[in-house]
């Protein structure tokens, strides 16, 4: 499993074909790779191949249906379909592709070429390509290693993705890159004022804790990342119903993506100063679990009415949300797998994000786009504030009524964020719950490659 392009010095050609290219191409063709062309039947549909042989039997060439832009627009990374038919052996890119589609199928090909091979062994793409001309090859591989990671991170099970080795993932990481990691862990947690992050994750068998991690020059523009490491979610004492319980181990997809983001930071040695903070806990049941009606003390000092213990996620980011505000960062992201209104409102594949600058909001905007990195803005809707208030504490961590919980659950995050110049948060899936192209089933780093673009953007 390799997120690198190949380097082989000889290549079979990729000819992506449109169904009106395909007369003039055939044209081109000798009479014996036409006939063999027609023979196939290939008709240029979108992931349709024609593979023309030399006289000896080897690939002289390959034909890729490349479809017309109405049926390329209905998805995205085509291109690994195409990998994924092909035999084992290297490949480049020859026409038919202007350049963001360069760029996009390169993408595609190397995230196709993921396997998750902890626990089995799986067969490998065997089709290789060469960095196409007129793409930043150096970046795309450092997008796929990113995505890799966070898909490795979210399909391990809980059983050894534990707060514990959710750390050592950040540990790992930091000393790749020599950056500082710290973590406050236990009862620890209440003597530094995280009391959310310690009441969550107190009931279970690993201790709850927060992971920091410190990269970059200190007079660079503050960037942090706050990722929800919700390693395993039962609803605590809300248990939820086995068929809800069944993907809980992607309840720290945003931790995962936001480790991915902060990898590519690093690699691509961006100038900012980069803070990544990290509640992992998992919420269990047992004698010492919060329940419901408690009512909860922040960081921040802001109480908060404890309606559904299964509205944790929330809780775990607003401690750390305060906390990263205190230092008055430049750009402020928090990233959780934190409601299931957003699936609802926008299905698994688009995630929404919200913001109040609505000069960053363009900069994601324009980074989903070049990036194949889809992202929907929704509103901090300020009249549904009053829905997060509960009256016999400042918030309510779970309103009652099934309206607006995603917009509701952003407008309880922002409630801890007052310094930071730029502020967005972003309610993820982090699975594929069908494969598609270049995204296999299971854990998926979502939103990522737009926020890179969006910062590298906004700090320029």
């Amino acid at each position: 499993m390799s997120a690198s392009f190949s380097t082989a010095e000889n290549a079979t050609p990729i000819h992506a074909i449109t169904p009106q290219m395909l007369p003039q191409t055939l044209a081109a063709l000798d009479e014996a790779a036409r006939k063999w062309v027609e023979g196939a039947g290939f008709a240029a549909k979108l992931g349709e191949l024609a593979l023309i042989p030399n006289t000896d039997g080897s690939l002289r060439a390959v034909l890729a249906g490349w479809g017309d832009a109405t049926t390329r627009a209905r998805g995205r990374f085509h291109m690994a379909t195409v990998a994924a038919k092909l035999p084992a052996g290297d490949y480049r890119f020859a026409d038919g592709l202007d350049a963001s589609e360069r760029a996009e199928s390169a993408l595609a090909w190397l995230l196709a070429a993921y396997r998750f091979e902890r626990y089995r062994k799986q067969g490998s793409q065997g089709a290789r390509l060469l960095a196409p001309n007129g793409v930043d090859a150096a970046r795309i591989e450092v997008e796929a290693r990113a995505t890799y990671l966070a898909r490795d991170l979210i399909n391990t099970p809980a059983n050894d993705m534990t707060p514990a080795a959710l750390e050592a993932a950040i540990t790992a990481l930091a000393q790749r890159h020599k950056a500082r990691v710290s973590a406050i862990v236990g009862d620890d947690l209440l003597k530094e004022n995280l009391p959310m992050i310690h009441a969550v994750g107190r009931a279970a068998a690993t201790a709850p804790r927060l992971v920091d991690l410190i990269w970059g020059d200190e007079t660079h523009p503050k960037v942090t990342l706050v990722g929800k490491g919700v390693c395993f979610d039962t609803g605590g004492l809300n248990l939820k119903p086995g068929a809800s319980m069944g993907l809980m181990k992607k309840d720290m997809g945003g931790a995962a993506t936001a480790i991915g983001l902060a990898q590519m930071i690093m690699e691509l040695n961006l100038p900012l100063r980069l803070r990544l903070l990290v509640p992992a806990v998992e919420n269990a049941v047992s004698g010492t679990s919060f329940r419901p009606q408690d009512i909860l003390t922040s960081r921040k000092g802001l109480t908060v009415e404890i309606n559904n213990t299964d509205a944790e996620g929330r809780l775990v980011l607003a401690d750390a949300l305060a906390l990263a505000d205190e230092e008055c960062p430049d750009i402020l992201l928090s990233l959780a797998t934190l409601t299931g209104a957003a699936r609802v409102a926008l299905g698994p594949d688009t995630p929404p994000f919200y913001t109040d600058n609505d000069s960053f909001a363009a900069q994601i905007a324009a980074g989903a786009a070049t990036r194949a990195d889809p992202l929907w803005r929704m509103p901090f809707h300020t009249p549904y504030e009053a829905m997060i208030e509960p009256g016999i504490a400042d918030l309510d961590n779970a309103p009652g009524g099934g309206m607006a919980g995603s917009i509701t659950a952003a407008l309880f995050l922002r409630r801890f964020v007052e310094q930071a110049k730029v502020f967005t948060h972003f309610d993820l899936y982090g699975w594929v719950p069908a494969a598609l192209p270049a995204r296999p089933k299971g854990g998926e780093m979502q939103g990522a490659r737009a926020m890179l673009a969006a910062i590298e953007a906004h700090l320029k």
